[in-house]
């Protein structure tokens, strides 16, 4: 059953529908970090009450017995963006986000609390279709930050900070794949930044659709606690006529968002600085590449995307 919650912060109030009773207390935080900025850890919830204490963040949303439209007043300071949160750490990206572990990773890609997390998301979270998904086409994910665009630098307009080859990256793909968007921030930010990039008016190529931070699910990991990640299964849920592991690839900055679905994310390389690294940037020019050469197979779960580089390598030296 979903619940209706009204959350007032900063003088301002936040509805949020998309949670469900078996979802947690942490759940709602990471909502609230979506729409607010305000880390978990940061946000003071009142109200919130179990047995008369404040309860815990794994505790369900269900036991509290929360009336619709329940008010909360949350307190937190918004010490960060939620872009800088998200990013990785500039000097450390490769120890924060190895996941080469591979027991680590069968152990949280099977759990059944995540896969259920999974299905509660293909069942309420609503999709905008703005284009049609087409028949036959492989499916391709991207993430934004650090990805599509710089988002720390300083610019006078969005498109001195859009990773070079970007419009021509996206022309190409779309003739092979269909194209999601799926960043961990809220949709009115991402569909102002589509918009800013000249993204979603581009003749030349269509989006399927966007997913924003509601469509993640939060995972406990042996090793690194609470993180939230992207599981693809959502899109392979709600269109499984269209898209499976077999045909679909995400391309993301950070290696934790592949989590539940390893086999299909391909790490790039942060496209940051971007007033230094403008004219030698040519990760897009690379990929744009390596889709074009793996377009022509029937099934992704022969490849290592890892070694993306080397099996492009080997196919333009044969």
């Amino acid at each position: 059953m979903s619940l209706s919650l009204i959350i007032k912060w900063g003088g301002q109030e936040y509805t949020i529908t998309s949670l469900s009773e078996e979802d947690t207390v942490l759940d709602l935080k990471q909502s609230l970090k979506g729409l607010t900025g305000v880390l978990p850890e940061r946000q003071k919830l009142l109200g919130l009450k179990m047995k008369g204490k404040p309860a815990d963040d794994d505790v369900k949303l269900g036991a509290l017995k929360l009336k619709p439209n329940t008010k909360i007043m949350m307190m937190g300071t918004r010490e960060e963006s939620l872009e800088d949160v998200l990013g990785p750490p500039p000097d450390n990206d490769d120890v924060v986000n190895d996941f080469d572990i591979e027991e680590e990773v069968v152990e949280v890609e099977n759990r059944e609390e995540n896969l259920l997390k999974i299905s509660r998301r293909v069942k309420e979270y609503k999709v905008e279709i703005l284009n049609p998904p087409r028949e036959g086409k492989k499916l391709l994910v991207l993430d934004v930050d650090y990805t599509l665009f710089d988002h720390r630098s300083c610019a006078e307009t969005g498109v001195e900070l859009m990773r070079p080859y970007l419009h021509e990256f996206l022309t190409s793909a779309y003739e092979d794949y269909d194209i999601v968007i799926w960043s961990a921030t809220n949709m009115k930010w991402i569909e102002a930044k589509m918009k800013e990039l000249g993204v979603s008016t581009n003749a030349n190529y269509k989006i399927t659709f966007m997913l924003d931070s509601a469509a993640m699910i939060t995972v406990h990991t042996p090793r690194r606690g609470l993180i939230d990640v992207k599981p693809l299964g959502v899109i392979w849920g709600k269109f499984s006529e269209y898209y499976s592991k077999k045909n679909t690839i995400m391309f993301d900055d950070i290696g934790r968002n592949f989590l539940m679905n390893p086999q299909n994310g391909l790490k790039v390389m942060p496209f940051m600085k971007a007033h230094l690294n403008r004219d030698k940037d040519k990760e897009l020019l690379k990929l744009t590449q390596y889709l074009k050469e793996i377009a022509k197979l029937d099934d992704f779960l022969e490849l290592n995307h890892k070694h993306w580089e080397r099996y492009l390598s080997k196919k333009q030296g044969q």
